[in-house]
C-alpha cells in the first residue's frame, strides 16, 4: 500500500511543540557584537549632515558607519528592464526615500547599548515634496530619482485597440483599489555574521533563498561564493518577503568583516513594519464587455503598480498579473497596460501570490459586476463563460499564457453544491424582504494561477547511509511547509522504508550542494519531484548491485515486502538489507548515492472555486465572515494534512485581505499603521472552520503529477471574501467597494448609495 496521498504527520511538530524552534535570534554567537540602524523619520529629504560625534562616545560602542564609509557599490535595480538609475544605496547616499531607511548604522557590545547610541545620531533633513500616491506620481514635477527623468520604474504596453470593445450590448468600468499589505510574518528578519579560522564568512540569516543570498554577498562584498557559508536555520514565516537580501543583512556581514568579530542584528516588529517589503498595492481600472445573454467577449485591465522607493520585485508583479489576466474564463479579447512607479513609502516585493491574487480580484469583480448589470446569477455568468472541457487544453489565453490542464466547472459545480447555493440565496431573499438589519451575502470565485512560474531547476540528492538509512538533501528552503514530511514520505515511497528512516537536510550552503529556494509554490513539483527522481536512481543502482550478490536478474531484484531492503522475487529468503547494500557498495569503493536537478518543461496552473458567506450589520456596517468553502486543485496530493495546511493559510490572508488588513501612509508619507495595534492582524476570532472540498486534477508537467498549493487559498479567497461584501449591500444600491471592508468604508458605502438614490 502507498504512503503516498495520507495524512502523514508532520515530523517537524515535536521539535516545535516541545523545545520549540531554533531561529536566527535563539542561536548562541560566543563575542558577538549587535548592530542597530538610524532611520529616517522623513518620507524624502535631503541629508545635509550626520553628526556621530555623541553617538561614538556612547557605552560600549564599537564603531558607527554612513554611506561615505562603506565603499560598496549601491544595489542595481531588482531586474534588467527597470529604470538603471533608480539604485538603492546601502545606507541612505544623499537623500531618503521613504520613512524608516537606513541613514546609519550603530555596533555595540549589546543590544541595548546599540540602540540606544542609535538615537544620539544626529541627522540634519531638508524636506523635500512628497510622493505617496501612485497615481500622482505618474505626471507629478517631484521626482524621486532626479537622474532618472521619470518617477516610471517600468512601463509594459502592449498596444490599445481602441475597437476592443465594438458589439458589446452591456460595457462595465469600474476602478478598483488593491490595497497595500505588509507581510507580518511572525519571525522578523534577523541576520548574524561570523569569520571562521580560514577566512571564511558565515551568516545565519532568516531567508527562502540561502543561496541566493550567498550570491548576493559574493557580489556585493567581491568574494567568490565558495568563500561564503549561508544557514537559514528555523524560518518563522516569509509569504515572499524573504526571499531577496536587504541592505541591513549584507551590512551585517560587511561589518563582520570590517570590525573583525561577529556581528548580529534582530529587528523590531515596528522596523518590520516599515522595512520588510510589502505586498500588493495596485490600482486597476477594469473595463468588461458582452452581451446581455451573460456571454464576455471583451475584457481590459490598464494597472498603476506602487513600487514603493526603490525597484525591487513589486515592479514586475503587474506582468504576472497580465499573464492570469482572463483567469479560467474563455474570454475572445482582452488586454492588459502597467506602468510601475516609484513614491515614497516601503518597497514593494512579492507577497503570497505575488499578482496572480491581484489578477484574480480584478476578473472576479468585473465578472461580478457584468453579472448585475445584466441582471443574471453571478454562478450562470461563469458557467456560460468559463473555459471547460477536456479538449481545450493545453489552453493558451489570449495574452499567451499556456495553461496546462484544468476542469473549471466541475469546481464550480463542487462548491456550490457543497455550500447549498440556492438555500442560502432563499435565505437571502427571506433577510431582505423582512429588513432584518443584518443581511447576507455571497460571494464567489472561480481562479486558476501559475506556480513554479519563475524558470529554472531545483537540486535534490538522497544517499543511503552506512546504517541502512536514507539521506535527503534539497535545495528548498522550507518555513512551515512540511517539506521534512513530504521529502521523507516520497522517499520512503521509492526505497520501501519508512519516513522516519529517512532524514532531512536543507537552507545550508555547506550540507547542500546549490538550490534556488521556495517561493512561487515551486517546491514539490520541483525539488520533490528531483528528490523521487534520486530515490529512484539509487534503487536501481541498489538493484544492480543486489543482483551482482544474489546472481538474480535485475528484473527480479524487487523490494522486500516486509520493507528495508531488497530481495529476489519470489525467494524471500534472498534478501539483502539497505545496511548490507550500503555495506557492500562502500567495500566497491563506490556509494548508494544519487543526485538530480529537475527542470520542469512549464509551470503548472492550479484552479479551484471558493465560496463565501457574510453577514453585513447594516447599521454599523460591520462584516462577520460565516463560512468559507473552498475547492482547491493542486494536482495530485502527497499529503491531505500538509496540503489542508496551506490552503487554510491561504484562506486566512486572502480574507484577511478583504476584510482587515492595509497599510496606510497619511500625505507627507508618514505611516499610520505600524504596529499591530494599527495594523489589523487576523485571529481565530474573526475566521470561521473552513469547509474544503478534495479534487485532483494531476498535471502532465511531472511524473508525480503535482502543483503547488502554498498560494492559492489567497488567491481564491480574497475575490470571494470582497464580492461577498458587495453582494449583501447590492440592493441597497452599492456597486463596488474597495478592500477592506471595514466598518467605516462599508457604513459609507451604504450612506453614499442612499444619498444618490
Amino acid at each position: 500500500m502507498s504512503i503516498l496521498g495520507n495524512r502523514v504527520l508532520r515530523k517537524e511538530d515535536p521539535k516545535l511543540l516541545t523545545v520549540g524552534g531554533s531561529y536566527v535570534d535563539d542561536m548562541a554567537l560566543e563575542g558577538a557584537c549587535w548592530v542597530a540602524y538610524v532611520r529616517s523619520p522623513i518620507a524624502h529629504a535631503r541629508v545635509e549632515g550626520i553628526d556621530l560625534a555623541i553617538a561614538r562616545g556612547a557605552p560600549g560602542v564599537l564603531d558607527v558607519v554612513t554611506a561615505s564609509d562603506l565603499e560598496l557599490a549601491p544595489l542595481p535595480p531588482e531586474m534588467p528592464m527597470f529604470n538603471a538609475a533608480m539604485v538603492r544605496p546601502l545606507l541612505a547616499d544623499g537623500a531618503v526615500r521613504f520613512v524608516g531607511e537606513a541613514v546609519a548604522a550603530v555596533v555595540a557590545e549589546t543590544r541595548a547599548e546599540a540602540y540606544d547610541a542609535a538615537e544620539l545620531v544626529q541627522v540634519d533633513y531638508e524636506p523635500l515634496p512628497v510622493l505617496v500616491d501612485p497615481e500622482e506620481a505618474l505626471s507629478a514635477a517631484t521626482l524621486l530619482f532626479p537622474e532618472a527623468g521619470t518617477n516610471v520604474a517600468f512601463e509594459a504596453s502592449f498596444g490599445r485597440d481602441e475597437s476592443l470593445f465594438d458589439g458589446c450590448e452591456v460595457v462595465v468600468a469600474q476602478r478598483i483599489v488593491n490595497q497595500r499589505l505588509a507581510p507580518c510574518p511572525l519571525e522578523v528578519r534577523a541576520a548574524a555574521a561570523y569569520v571562521d579560522g580560514d577566512g571564511r564568512l558565515t551568516e545565519l540569516v532568516s531567508s527562502q533563498a540561502p543561496f541566493a543570498v550567498r550570491d548576493v554577498l559574493a557580489r556585493v562584498l567581491g568574494l567568490e561564493p565558495e568563500e561564503i557559508h549561508v544557514i537559514a536555520p528555523d524560518v518563522g514565516g516569509g509569504f515572499g518577503s524573504k526571499i531577496g537580501s536587504y541592505p541591513e543583512e549584507l551590512l551585517v556581514a560587511w561589518m563582520t568583516r570590517r570590525l573583525d568579530r561577529p556581528v548580529r542584528w534582530t529587528e523590531s516588529r515596528s522596523e518590520s513594519m516599515l522595512n520588510l517589503g510589502h505586498g500588493r498595492a495596485q490600482v486597476q481600472d477594469i473595463t468588461i464587455g458582452g452581451s446581455r445573454d451573460g456571454t464576455v467577449s471583451a475584457y481590459r485591465l490598464d494597472i498603476v503598480q506602487d513600487v514603493g522607493a526603490y525597484p525591487l520585485l513589486g515592479a514586475f508583479l503587474p506582468m504576472l498579473t497580465r499573464m492570469m489576466l482572463t483567469g479560467t474564463y474563455a474570454i475572445e479579447k482582452a488586454e492588459c497596460s502597467s506602468r510601475s512607479v516609484v513614491t515614497n513609502t516601503t518597497p514593494v516585493v512579492a507577497y503570497r501570490g505575488a499578482g496572480r491574487p491581484e489578477a484574480a480580484a480584478a476578473i472576479e469583480r468585473a465578472m461580478d459586476l457584468f453579472a448585475t448589470e445584466v441582471g443574471i446569477d453571478p454562478v450562470e455568468v461563469r458557467r456560460r463563460n468559463l473555459v471547460t472541457g477536456t479538449a481545450p487544453f493545453p489552453y493558451t489565453t489570449p495574452t499567451g499564457t499556456v495553461y496546462d490542464i484544468g476542469d473549471y466547472g466541475s469546481a464550480l459545480d463542487k462548491v456550490v453544491e457543497a455550500a447549498g447555493y440556492d438555500r442560502l440565496r432563499d435565505e437571502q431573499a427571506s433577510r431582505r424582504l423582512s429588513g432584518n438589519p443584518i443581511q447576507l451575502g455571497l460571494g464567489l470565485s472561480v481562479y486558476v494561477e501559475i506556480t513554479n512560474g519563475v524558470p529554472g531547476s531545483e537540486f535534490s540528492s538522497v544517499a543511503i547511509r552506512p546504517d541502512g538509512t536514507a539521506a535527503v538533501r534539497t535545495g528548498t528552503s522550507p518555513h512551515g511547509q512540511g517539506h521534512a514530511t513530504a521529502w521523507s514520505m516520497l522517499v520512503a515511497e521509492v526505497l520501501g522504508i519508512s519516513p522516519e528512516e529517512v532524514e532531512f537536510a536543507h537552507s545550508d550552503t555547506d550540507l547542500v550542494a546549490r538550490g534556488m529556494g521556495t517561493f512561487a509554490s515551486r517546491s514539490l513539483q520541483t525539488g520533490g519531484v528531483a528528490a523521487n527522481q534520486a530515490a529512484t536512481e539509487v534503487l536501481r543502482m541498489a538493484r544492480d548491485l543486489a543482483s551482482e550478490l544474489m546472481e538474480a536478474d535485475p528484473a527480479d531484484v524487487v523490494l522486500c515486502d516486509t520493507g528495508g531492503g531488497l530481495q529476489v522475487a519470489g525467494s524471500p529468503s534472498s534478501f539483502l538489507s539497505w545496511k548490507e547494500l550500503a555495506q557492500a557498495a562502500a567495500a566497491k569503493g563506490s556509494s548508494l548515492y544519487a543526485e538530480v536537478d529537475f527542470t520542469a518543461p512549464s509551470p503548472t496552473f492550479p484552479f479551484g472555486a471558493h465560496l463565501a458567506v457574510v453577514e453585513v450589520d447594516v447599521e454599523t456596517g460591520r462584516v462577520s465572515l460565516r463560512r468559507l468553502v473552498a475547492v482547491d486543485d493542486a494536482g495530485r496530493i502527497v499529503n491531505p494534512l500538509l496540503a489542508e495546511g496551506q490552503v487554510h493559510g491561504g484562506l486566512a490572508q486572502g480574507s484577511a485581505q478583504a476584510l482587515l488588513e492595509e497599510f496606510r501612509y497619511d500625505a507627507e508619507g508618514n505611516p499610520l499603521t505600524s504596529t499591530f495595534v494599527d495594523y489589523l492582524f487576523i485571529s481565530a476570532t474573526e475566521l470561521p472552520s473552513f469547509e474544503t472540498v478534495t479534487m485532483e486534477t494531476p498535471t502532465p508537467m511531472n511524473e508525480l503529477g503535482v502543483k503547488g498549493i502554498g498560494e492559492s487559498g489567497t488567491i481564491g479567497s480574497t475575490p470571494a471574501v470582497q464580492n461577498a461584501v458587495v453582494d449583501a449591500l447590492s440592493h441597497l444600491g452599492v456597486r463596488h467597494l474597495d478592500m477592506p471592508a471595514s466598518p467605516e468604508r462599508v457604513w459609507r458605502a451604504i450612506a453614499g448609495a442612499a444619498g444618490d438614490s
